[in-house]
């Protein structure tokens, strides 16, 4: 079985469009088991070598899509995981999974379901966090929220206080609650997407806080340096993960990506190793910096 480190070419690595309609609209943030085909977190692929040895990580939205891959991938490298969710998740299935991962790894995985959209949540999350593993190193601000739009007329206010407190407000939140936690040489890490260099008319509100993510990032960057943190962004491309069938029509979803000069989107297990990067000491001069994962889609 080939792993993250054997030679392939990436536009035939896997699955291109089409894909067979799927629509979960109705049931957002969706479900990884109903996809077709299923998401790739490297449950086959993806080998550890110990880089993240010791560390202590909380992961939002760790149980699905790129945010299960980067539990996975974490634990393999050597750190226990809490992994945040949205507790409306049918029975936890997904975030059971993305434990099973960590433990099959060896490492100790914490679940912990709430709406992060709420301030207290995001404290009891960190709380959580420094109760079970005494001490914070990494923090993956990654969960969010996106729903497809016919244009600036068609978005309520309802969904744009969604979507800015779950992608941005949360993170806000999150780092202030987790830094006074945080030993020198940790790092924060944010999800940010390619939506903010090229925004979708059809995806405005998200696209605006992804924008927003990246100065949040810069300027947040500046400040914790001076207590031996790091703070970047990871900026992704088309990636398949279920926000994408519970956020767009099966139309879309059948064709998504395909427009990539890959030819196709993401699998979260592409994503996680620029997660373990900016984690890991290896990156301790990148601070401030988007790493964009996008399939070749250009950033400015």
């Amino acid at each position: 079985m080939s792993d993250q480190y054997t030679q392939q070419d990436p536009t035939t690595q896997y699955p291109q469009p089409q894909y067979p309609e799927q629509d979960q609209m109705s049931e957002h943030p969706g479900a990884e088991q109903e996809m077709q085909p299923k998401p790739d977190h490297g449950e086959e692929t993806y080998r550890g070598s110990g880089r993240l040895t010791g560390k202590k990580a909380i992961i939002t939205g760790g149980d699905s899509g790129i945010g299960k891959a980067v539990a996975l991938a974490f634990a393999r490298e050597g750190a226990d995981v809490l992994i945040s969710y949205l507790s409306e998740e049918e029975e936890g299935a997904d975030a059971q999974e993305a434990a099973q991962f960590v433990e099959e790894a060896g490492r100790k995985a914490v679940k912990v379901p709430g709406d992060i959209t709420d301030e207290a949540v995001c404290n009891s999350i960190v709380s959580r966090a420094v109760e079970e593993f005494g001490q914070i190193d990494i923090l993956v601000n990654n969960a969010a929220h996106q729903m497809t739009v016919n244009g600036i007329a068609d978005v309520s206010t309802e969904l744009l206080d969604r979507t800015f407190k779950t992608n941005i407000y949360a993170m806000f939140w999150l780092s202030k609650a987790a830094i006074p936690h945080m030993r020198p040489g940790g790092s924060i890490i944010n999800t940010c997407s390619i939506q903010a260099y090229q925004p979708s008319p059809t995806l405005l509100p998200y696209s605006s806080t992804k924008g927003a993510i990246i100065t949040f990032t810069k300027g947040l960057a500046m400040e914790v340096i001076q207590y031996g943190l790091r703070a970047n962004s990871v900026a992704p491309g088309p990636v398949w993960t279920p926000i994408i069938p519970a956020s767009m029509p099966g139309e879309t979803v059948s064709q998504f990506g395909g427009t990539n000069p890959m030819g196709r989107p993401a699998q979260p297990a592409e994503l996680a190793p620029a997660y373990v990067f900016l984690a890991s000491q290896e990156s301790s001069y990148v601070n401030g910096e988007t790493l964009g994962v996008t399939g070749g889609m250009p950033l400015p």
